[in-house]
């Protein structure tokens, strides 16, 4: 079996994978960090979502070695020193999750929205770019409202 080397959350790790092993079963069940949630396996949920090498992508259709040197970020890594990260803390304050099944793909993707847009985000640019990730909780009219406060704050 190959052995895959890369960066999460800031920490050096490696591990043996087989060829087809998902990026979310690395992160989920080699290196323990279950926030990144397995919601449908095929891309349609956007509950596996991480930022690989800074950039959001679907861990449940990207292979373990894919990541081989990789810079990678789960929920785990967002927040510093105890402190919530400022799109957590907008979550957080805006009630931006109900189950919490969707919430970490969905930080991350908001984040990712924020690192390329700035603060320059409205509500229709919000619910375009949340396409890709489905909550069958909220309506999502609070977790706009939270990616929008979170933008003014992370600018």
């Amino acid at each position: 079996m190959p052995t895959v080397s890369m960066k999460v959350n800031g920490k050096d790790v490696s591990g043996e994978v087989e060829a087809r092993t998902l990026l979310v079963e690395f992160l989920r069940y080699t290196l323990g960090l279950t926030g990144t949630h397995v919601g449908c396996d095929t891309s349609q949920c956007g509950a596996c979502v991480i930022h690989l090498n800074g950039v959001a992508v679907k861990s449940c259709t990207t292979l373990a070695v894919q990541a081989e040197g990789a810079d990678v970020t789960t929920i785990e890594g967002v927040a510093t020193n105890g402190d919530l990260h400022p799109m957590q803390e907008a979550f957080r304050e805006n009630h931006g999750l109900q189950c919490g099944f969707c919430t970490p793909g969905m930080i991350m993707a908001g984040i990712d929205m924020v690192n390329r847009h700035g603060g320059k985000l409205d509500e229709a640019t919000i619910r375009a770019e949340l396409e890709g990730n489905l909550c069958r909780c909220t309506g999502y009219h609070n977790i706009v409202k939270s990616i929008a406060a979170a933008a003014k704050a992370m600018n």
